[in-house]
């Protein structure tokens, strides 16, 4: 390793969102003079119109900065992190291409659920961490205390915790040069001087470069037109471009070991580039080694939970919503899906996400992005079920038997932590979600609050519900906790005596009577009336739980007639029952796309 390796820094930010890290950035990128003045915008390493109006970050952006400090020049690379549960995969990829942390606690909220979450990701991955507490222009009296939990959750004293305002840029230096001093430069994963290797850890696509690979480099060096190979889809291909982040962009000679940067692949197919993959350049000597021995470590597969369907609306066609799904794949690795369909809707994607905020974002920047228009089915789960001694994982509500032996759901492990007056309220929840509290613990004004609970609870806007009985003051995060035996029933809606596959769901065996009886109240208000009656059912066990009639419309067919035998009217009315009743059993009642639509709706 040379001179120049010992001076390069690479790092994240990471906090619960909400805590000034976008702002901490901005002030990095002015006194590191990367951005010029003139240039600067708030959250500036935010590039999504997204991010910028919902206030967080979403994506993970990396930027390379150069700061003198005692007579030298360093190389800092940043990588700016979001900090919502449903990003943890974000982050975990972010920790892997670096060698510290600062670890941003907010001022006015102390420390939060998802600070604990990434502080222990953090350590995990063997990372140093610089602690640092925001917001002190606020002059708020409770700053001290704040410190002292920090100082207390890091085992350090008092004096190593940082005090700043990302706002006016007080302290900021000082943190910058902290982080150079503590944080080691960038370590060696061992091999031979035969072998190039980097860590994908972010992607996009570029209409002319292909799709464009960041990574962080171990070893070796990477050229422009070297002959390089993707290990996890032993893909060949010569590299058209390298460079770092400025945060733009920046084309250059070479990638060092050590390094963060871009390598631009050529590629078009988004399946080519995985996130976690490993780009190698091989010498012959070393061609015949085993990619597994070659691959670096340290990634894992993220697993979807939260399972959707979309289906195009409107002008927008089938094979634009995948081309766009396939697009966002390549900057979020934490994103899968695979074909659906259905007789009202037509063809749609069934996508895999790690949470409801991840499909709220996704679908966001689907409609901004690629300008398309979709429809989504209910969230979901899957399941596993043992049924006759067969076992099997069931992700779509309408393949769920109607009477299986066993069921078995995925359960999280959740911390809430939460201002001591709202343990009540907090404590209360069980009485909405099945969550059970194992263990509260004081942690100096708040208290932290571990517990289970099902993960189908908590796309049951938890969330929401958490935020609205704490004033916005309690936090949680989570995890998957493997699973447990589920009380679920199937719960499907039928019109006019056929099951509507979209509208199936999977529910708490305790709610199925009342999600029934809504949904058909709701169904009745929406169909329009037809020549016959439609009955609107709700079944659960191949029972009928709820029903609602749509009447018929009324036609009179007796009113050109005038006085007479009444006889002559029955003979009509009797003639047009018939008539509504042969059409009752030739009908098929179709739900147009505005009442899934409606349905849908939360």
């Amino acid at each position: 390793m040379d001179a120049s390796d010992r001076n390069i820094r690479n790092f994240v930010i990471i906090a619960h969102i909400d805590s000034g890290k976008s702002t901490l950035a901005d002030r990095l990128l002015e006194i590191t003079g990367t951005v010029e003045p003139r240039s600067m915008k708030p959250q500036y390493l935010d590039q999504l119109e997204l991010e910028r109006e919902r206030g967080i970050t979403i994506k993970m952006a990396p930027v390379r900065m150069k700061f003198r400090h005692k007579d030298e020049a360093y190389f800092l690379n940043l990588i700016d992190t979001p900090g919502h549960s449903d990003f943890s995969y974000e982050v975990s990829r972010a920790l892997e291409a670096v060698e510290g942390a600062i670890l941003l606690v907010d001022a006015t909220k102390g420390i939060q659920a998802q600070t604990l979450s990434n502080l222990r990701a953090a350590k995990r991955a063997g990372l140093v961490i610089v602690g640092a507490v925001n917001k002190i222009d606020l002059n708020l009296p409770n700053v001290e205390r704040v410190v002292s939990s920090v100082a207390e959750l890091l085992s350090v004293s008092l004096e190593a915790i940082l005090r700043i305002s990302a706002k006016t840029g007080q302290g900021v230096e000082e943190l910058l040069r902290t982080a150079i001093e503590k944080i080691p430069s960038p370590r060696d994963r061992g091999g031979s001087e035969e072998i190039s290797r980097g860590l994908i850890f972010d992607s996009l696509y570029h209409d002319h470069k292909g799709i464009i690979a960041f990574v962080r480099i171990f070893e070796g060096t990477f050229k422009t037109q070297d002959e390089v190979r993707l290990l996890a889809t032993d893909r060949a291909f010569k590299v058209k471009e390298v460079g770092t982040f400025a945060p733009e962009l920046n084309a250059g000679s070479a990638l060092e070991a050590g390094s963060i940067g871009y390598i631009a692949t050529g590629l078009k197919e988004p399946s080519q580039v995985k996130i976690g993959d490993t780009v190698a350049r091989l010498e012959a000597r070393s061609e015949k080694k085993e990619k597994k021995t070659l691959a670096l470590p340290g990634y894992r597969e993220p697993v979807p939970v939260v399972f959707i369907s979309f289906y195009p609306d409107g002008r927008t066609e089938f094979e634009d919503l995948k081309d766009g799904i396939e697009r966002l794949r390549l900057n979020d690795a934490a994103l899968s899906f695979e074909p659906d369909a259905n007789d009202a809707l037509g063809r749609g994607l069934k996508v895999g996400f790690l949470g409801q905020l991840h499909f709220d974002i996704t679908a966001s920047r689907l409609k901004r992005e690629f300008n398309l228009k979709f429809l989504t089915s209910f969230p979901s789960i899957a399941y596993r079920i043992i049924e006759g001694g067969a076992e099997r994982i069931v992700k779509q509500p309408q393949d769920f038997p109607d009477k299986p032996d066993t069921v078995f759901q995925p359960m999280i492990k959740i911390e809430i932590l939460a201002p001591t007056q709202y343990l009540n309220p907090v404590v209360n929840l069980k009485n909405v979600f099945e969550l059970e509290i194992q263990e509260i613990k004081n942690m100096g004004e708040n208290l932290l609050l571990t517990g289970q609970m099902p993960l189908a609870e908590l796309i049951r806007d938890f969330d929401d519900q958490l935020k609205s009985i704490s004033s916005g003051f309690a936090s949680f995060s989570y995890e998957l906790a493997g699973e447990a035996r589920a009380e679920v029933e199937k719960l499907e809606i039928l019109v006019a005596e056929e099951a509507v596959p979209a509208l199936t769901r999977i529910v708490s065996a305790k709610d199925v009577e009342r999600e029934g009886r809504t949904t058909v109240e709701r169904l009745k208000n929406l169909l329009p009336r037809q020549q016959f009656a439609q009955a609107v059912q709700a079944r659960a066990r191949g029972r009928i739980i709820a029903r609602e009639t749509v009447p018929a419309l009324r036609k009179d067919v007796t009113g050109y007639l005038y006085g007479g035998d009444r006889s002559r009217k029955m003979k009509l009315w009797k003639k047009q029952k018939r008539g509504k009743e042969k059409l009752k059993a030739m009908a098929r009642v179709e739900l147009s796309p505005e009442i899934f639509r409606e349905i849908l709706k939360k």
